[in-house]
């Protein structure tokens, strides 16, 4: 059985990520999915939202899972993690094997993530495994507004 790590943030409820983690688990009917949502500082989120950072990461990690289950992702676990996306991601790497990481992230020009090349970090951090980029659009999608 595949387990697969999904990271996201701010784009972790878009339809864009929702569809390809559908698409995953359509591709691999028996597996696992660990939601990972890096504790991004509150003042680096592209929509301001009322709370302190680890408690903003853990509503938006209950929500995004309750959302991809109902898409029929089996979501076994949400974390919240480092602040810092890639710090996230090699503690979850160190902590638990995985055959792929599905990262969502803003588009380019409003990304932090991709301002650090966030993408080609973690494939050479991957070793070996796929790493899936999906690029969330619209604004409501990504703030999880409905």
């Amino acid at each position: 059985m595949a387990r697969y790590l999904i990271v996201a943030h701010q784009t972790a409820e878009s339809e864009e990520l929702r569809a390809a983690a559908r698409a995953l688990a359509k591709r691999e009917p028996e597996g696992e999915f660990v939601l990972l949502v890096p504790a991004t500082p509150v003042n680096s989120l592209l929509l301001w939202e009322e709370g302190e950072t680890a408690e903003i990461a853990r509503r938006r990690a209950a929500s995004a899972q309750e959302r991809l289950l109902a898409d029929g992702v089996r979501v076994v676990e949400t974390r919240v993690g480092d602040g810092e996306p890639v710090t996230a991601v090699a503690d979850e790497l160190r902590r638990a094997e995985y055959a792929g990481i599905l990262v969502g992230t803003l588009p380019a020009g409003v990304s932090r993530w991709l301002r650090i090349d966030l993408i080609r970090r973690l494939r050479r951090l991957a070793a070996g495994r796929d790493v899936i980029h999906v690029v969330s659009t619209s604004a409501d999608r990504v703030a999880g507004i409905r």
